[in-house]
């Protein structure tokens, strides 16, 4: 529907960026989880919105991905819109993050737009339902497309304590083990009682050990700060080396204020940045990885994508997927169309067939083009 994306930034755009962004994000959730419901809602949203094409399918660790733009985990907290991210056109989707106990969040106010930055300020805290509830309501289901579980802390006090806080990963990546494609264990939420402790070598090894004694049939994978410098993170990827970790997302949100991308002033002093502001930190750090990896772990970039350039750069550098939150959100949901037809045309000039064979061309590995 080319109409779309006009009345999307000269009409429902406006609307919405004139009410609390917290307000806005609750109803289209609530939107999406209706459409969702009925099969005419999921054709409309689907003849609206949706891009296919060979070029863009991968298999990757046992997963058909139809195509390699994923929403991010931090939009469907509570795993409500599995039925309608398909026909929006995401060829995968990370919902949460999920957390073993329920947890109301931050104080609001905890969400702000930064137009002039393309950025979001997020300090929602890791609000969810739960992964007994949220695990239940998804257990029945069936997913059209690759659906990975995001799995954090709980956001409280008692989960200071390393020991509490790996029981309490544990119980949501136990209940999650048959649910879904792949598992994220997040241990880079800017928002939380005692910030990101499993960072730390020593701890982050103590809480794959015990996740490594649960059982698991499908992919782990885990998600980094941006604010990390390259020697955490080579310390981090030491500790991966030893456990059941097949991927690394590259990255979460980052709390660095002296960031030249920061346009606005006189911010609130809590929360983590998203979009732009993150995107070159976000780049290099897939560089980084990939450079010290050399293709070992799947790399998922996210970070300032709202453009078929901006996830063809993450991906040259190395990220297999890709996913979106800000981008979206600032640009509309047909963005997510128009980055797949994008990339099919940016595979063509570069003379590849499929999307997987632009993956690290930046570190001049050697690329197969049959």
């Amino acid at each position: 529907m080319k109409l779309f994306p006009v009345l999307y930034k000269r009409v429902f755009k406006p609307l919405a960026f004139a009410l609390d962004p917290e307000f806005v994000h609750d109803n289209v959730v609530l939107l999406g989880r209706l459409l969702g419901k009925t099969a005419v809602g999921r054709l409309v949203t689907r003849t609206m919105f949706y891009f296919a094409h060979p070029a863009l399918e991968q298999d990757i660790l046992g997963i058909r991905f139809p195509n390699p733009i994923g929403l991010s985990a931090g939009f469907d907290k509570d795993a409500e819109l599995t039925d309608i991210i398909p026909e929006v056109g995401f060829g995968f989707a990370e919902v949460g993050s999920i957390t073993g106990e329920a947890c109301l969040g931050n104080q609001k106010k905890r969400l702000w737009r930064l137009p002039q930055s393309k950025s979001l300020l997020v300090w929602y805290g890791l609000k969810n339902k739960g992964a007994e509830i949220i695990s239940a309501n998804l257990r029945k289901k069936s997913f059209a497309v690759p659906i990975g579980i995001s799995v954090a802390k709980t956001n409280c006090a008692n989960t200071v304590d390393d020991t509490n806080g790996i029981m309490d990963y544990a119980k949501a990546f136990k209940l999650f083990q048959d649910i879904g494609s792949y598992t994220t264990v997040n241990i880079s939420c800017p928002n939380a009682f005692g910030g990101q402790p499993f960072t730390e070598p020593t701890k982050l090894d103590a809480l794959l050990d015990k996740l490594d004694t649960m059982p698991n049939s499908k992919p782990t994978f885990v998600k980094l700060s941006p604010d990390l410098s390259y020697d955490e993170v080579d310390q981090i990827i030491d500790v991966l080396d030893r456990h059941n970790v097949q991927g690394i997302i590259c990255s979460n949100l980052t709390k660095n204020r002296d960031n030249p991308k920061i346009v606005e002033k006189n911010l609130p002093e809590v929360g983590g940045f998203s979009g732009k502001v993150v995107s070159d930190l976000t780049d290099n750090l897939i560089s980084h990885v990939y450079g010290k990896t050399q293709g070992k772990y799947i790399l998922v970039g996210v970070g300032g994508v709202f453009s078929a350039e901006d996830a063809y750069e993450k991906i040259k550098r190395g990220a297999s997927l890709i996913q979106l939150l800000t981008g979206m959100i600032y640009e509309g949901p047909q963005l997510i169309g128009e980055i797949n037809r994008g990339l099919v045309q940016l595979l063509k000039a570069d003379g590849y067939n499929n999307i997987s064979q632009a993956v690290g061309v930046y570190n001049n590995l050697k690329i197969n083009h049959d």
